[in-house]
Order: C-alpha cells, then structure tokens, then sequence
C-alpha cells in the first residue's frame, strides 16, 4: 500500500450521543471539516502503526468523561487502539473559538465588511492558537500536519460546545 494513502483517515465520525444540539452555521462549520478532512490529510497513530497497525484510518471521535477519545481501526478494519487527550489545556481555546464564532455569525447579518473581516482574523487566529494547543497535545501520539489538526480542532470543538 502506498505510504502517503495508508498515512490518513478515510473515515471519521462523531459520538452524536455526546453532541449537543448545534445551530445551523455550527453544523455547517462540522460538515465542511468532516468533508476537508476525509478529502486531504495526513495522519499516523504512533503506536498503533508500531504494533503493526497500516492505514488508512477509520477514527470515531467521542468524549469519555472529560477526556477526548480517538477510537481507530485499521485499512483491515481491526481495532488498532484508543488515544485518550486530557481537554483542560484546549478547553479554554473551545470556548473561545465558539464565542469568536457567534459574534462573527451575528456580524454577518448586521456589521460592516471591514467590521467582518476583523472579527474574522480574530476568529483565525484563536482557532490557529486551538490548534497548536492539539498539536502539542498530539505529540508523539499522532503525527500530522497543521492542516488536518485546524480541521481535527474544528471537530473538537463541535463535541465540547459548551466546554
């Protein structure tokens, strides 16, 4: 198998179970993660691809008492093992992103295009700060690319709404 297709996830899905009812631009920002992230990503489980483990990777993402489990199977379909994150040090950015986020949604009906645009760069910015937050979190678990992790936080960010 070519090394850049088994290094990426081909599938990834949410515990809906732990999602809270989300508005419409909320589930719009999850629909295109989910999408950017299946089309172009990098993605190696550590220790699942040393224990034999070859992708790509089906990864179901849930919260499990406080923590974040990224439960994954392998190209075969066998279970190639769960990476548990402790929330505390991202749930900060959470909070802040999804905050950015409703002002920018509700300067979208009413502000001007310069008023949008800053809240805009404001808005990248804390989700850039989130995602180095995942990235330092993911070290030597996950190896990936700041790409897949923006995206990745994004879906984070969907299950914690109200972190």
């Amino acid at each position: 198998m070519n090394q850049d297709n088994a290094n990426r996830i081909e599938v990834i899905t949410l515990d809906e179970a732990t999602v809270l009812a989300r508005n419409e631009e909320i589930e719009k920002e999850r629909e295109v993660a989910l999408r950017d992230l299946v089309e172009d990503n990098f993605f190696r489980p550590v220790r699942a691809s040393e224990n034999g483990h070859v992708g790509p990777w089906r990864v179901h993402l849930e919260v499990v008492e406080g923590m974040l489990a990224w439960h994954m199977k392998d190209a075969e379909g066998s279970e190639a093992g769960t990476i548990g994150l402790g929330m505390a040090r991202m749930r900060r950015a959470i909070r802040d992103y999804f905050a950015i986020c409703d002002s920018y949604y509700k300067a979208l009906r009413r502000a001007s295009a310069q008023e949008i645009e800053t809240i805009d760069m404001a808005r990248r910015g804390i989700h850039d700060r989130g995602t180095r937050h995942l990235l330092d979190a993911l070290e030597g678990k996950v190896e990936t690319d700041f790409e897949t992790a923006r995206r990745l936080f994004t879906l984070i960010c969907v299950l914690h709404i109200k972190a």
